[in-house]
């Protein structure tokens, strides 16, 4: 009995008609597609995230624009139930980490902070990019915006105020260097026009992020820095440095008896630092409206945002549609900025 089973043949029921055998045929053809499809996991719906994520920084571990990171990326990772995990890619104003994510598939597993520099100076600043800072990117939100601000180390520097400032550079030429954490960034722009404006014979130093930028002002290698408010406000408050002037309009709310520059007679000085998160251009834009939302309910949770708010950076979140028309606006802005103060990559 057991040989002529093992012999047997066995054969499907007939199907009884012909239509229904070749819907059979092709569900089977189907399901055997999608089950040898490497990427059928990955494209089910809500399926993302499936993995880690890394969100590339382009500028050093230690600076205001890494801190902000490492604290989202946490936030981030809570609320998705994966880990962003943060990649420190520094180097040439910001281009060097960007150039990263412009390059890395669009499949949401690979952002990128993005901030004033990469997205709006450096298109105008270097003759030659890696990347399109528009088109090689799929805007996801804004993050953080916060003021710039002058400040001074009051050991190297015997300046009171902004004229006494000028007065000094102008008497002493080549002892006043103006740090900033990179070329292209807010800081460097403010330095430009700062020397444009007063006409002092100022040397800009850039540095490889705002880190090392405030070490050295604060042990007095360099005497003045327009720093963003996050970075300058513990130090300000310490006593360490000494605040002469907001960059922006109006006053800062966080520290509301700073005059702007335009009160201490620069006209026009409306620089701000901003940072952002892209994705590569082609994700998913399901992918991108989703991390947009997460990052909003980040900058909405109460610990996160009286954090930042104490440090001086405003969170700032926006729609993917949002932040490209914010981009689009500070493109031109910052093109006229550098064509006019004559800033170079130094």
């Amino acid at each position: 009995m057991f040989a002529s089973l093992a012999t047997h043949r066995f054969r499907p029921p007939p199907c009884r008609t012909a239509g229904a055998a070749r819907r059979f045929a092709a569900l089977c053809v189907g399901l055997a597609v999608v089950a040898a499809s490497p990427f059928a996991a990955a494209q089910t719906p809500g399926a993302w995230p499936a993995k880690p994520i890394r969100l590339v920084v382009p500028f050093p571990a230690g600076g205001s624009v890494d801190a902000t990171s490492r604290a989202l990326a946490q936030k981030l990772g809570e609320q998705l139930g994966q880990p962003v995990v943060v990649d420190n890619r520094p180097g040439a104003g910001g281009n060097i980490g960007m150039d990263v994510v412009a390059k890395s598939p669009p499949d949401g597993y690979t952002l990128g902070m993005g901030a004033l520099s990469t997205h709006a100076v450096n298109p105008a600043l270097f003759l030659k990019m890696p990347f399109d800072a528009v088109k090689d990117f799929a805007p996801v939100s804004l993050v953080v915006v916060t003021p710039n601000v002058l400040v001074t180390n009051p050991q190297a520097l015997p300046a009171t105020d902004v004229a006494s400032l000028v007065a000094f550079a102008k008497a002493n030429p080549g002892k006043v260097n103006c740090a900033s954490g990179s070329n292209g960034s807010a800081g460097h722009l403010a330095c430009e026009l700062f020397k444009l404006q007063t006409g002092a014979p100022i040397a800009h130093v850039p540095y490889k992020g705002g880190g090392p930028a405030m070490t050295d002002l604060l042990g007095g290698q360099v005497q003045m820095m327009f720093d963003n408010m996050a970075s300058a406000l513990p130090q300000i408050k310490a006593g360490k440095l000494k605040a002469f002037a907001v960059t922006t309009p109006k006053r800062s709310a966080l520290a509301p008896e700073l005059p702007t520059m335009a009160e201490v007679g620069m006209k026009d000085f409306d620089v701000f630092t901003w940072w952002g998160v892209f994705a590569p251009a082609g994700t998913p834009p399901d992918t991108v409206k989703r991390l947009a939302t997460e990052i909003g309910r980040a900058l909405a949770a109460p610990d996160l945002r009286e954090k930042w708010l104490a440090s001086g950076a405003e969170p700032s979140a926006s729609t993917p549609d949002e932040f490209r028309a914010f981009i689009a606006r500070e493109l031109p802005k910052y093109a006229r900025i550098v064509k006019e103060s004559g800033a170079k990559v130094d």
